[in-house]
């Protein structure tokens, strides 16, 4: 994912977006401000890490449509519901279709800062594990057919001398390719490396 973490909020109301930038902006954050959600989804790059403070009740494409057409475009951006004493059921049902929190109007600013705080932490840590899984997964990649045989039976617990038998070549042999695989996979022990590669989708493909 780019950029540094930002706040996208989308409210019809031109007063609650000035006021929720500067709240937010407040607490070092970068805003992005939209009046309707089209907007939002015309100026947004997937890839942007941070959260969405949605309104629910807008013209046009309401917050529910909204976070509706991002599901299918697979866009994972945290979603913070703005919502009216009168929506909260409409709210709820936001929440069950994967929103991270909703916050009634008129909200605690503590609150909702907090809220905030706690979704941009969560989408920035998931990025980074995202990274990290794909950086793992390029290192699987570098391997040599051979390599990823020893990692196989590495990861199903067997010992230097059970992986020389099942692949019928000497210990000495095995000991090179686990350590060659250790180095590729830069790995500083058995464990961290079984951590690393269990549930690994192009390991078990192989």
């Amino acid at each position: 994912m780019t950029g540094e973490p930002t706040v996208f909020i989308v409210d019809d109301d031109a007063a609650v977006r000035r006021f929720l930038r500067g709240l937010i902006e407040s607490v070092n954050l970068c805003v992005e401000v939209y009046e309707s959600a089209q907007a939002f989804l015309d100026s947004y790059t997937p890839g942007q890490i941070g959260c969405l403070l949605l309104d629910i009740r807008m013209p046009g494409m309401s917050g529910l449509e909204l976070q509706e057409e991002l599901s299918r475009r697979t866009i994972d951006l945290p979603i913070i519901i703005l919502t009216g004493h009168g929506d909260v059921q409409i709210a709820v049902l936001a929440m069950k279709a994967g929103a991270v929190d909703f916050i009634e109007k008129p909200f605690n600013n503590e609150l909702l800062l907090d809220s905030i705080q706690r979704a941009v932490g969560a989408h920035v840590e998931a990025d980074h594990q995202r990274a990290e899984h794909d950086q793992i997964n390029k290192r699987v990649d570098w391997l040599t057919p051979r390599e990823r045989e020893v990692l196989h039976h590495l990861v199903d617990g067997k010992t230097n001398k059970g992986i020389a038998r099942a692949l019928e070549i000497s210990e000495k042999t095995v000991e090179k390719h686990r350590s060659k695989v250790m180095e590729k996979m830069e790995a500083r022990s058995l464990a961290s490396l079984i951590k690393m590669v269990t549930g690994l989708k192009n390991l078990k493909e192989q």
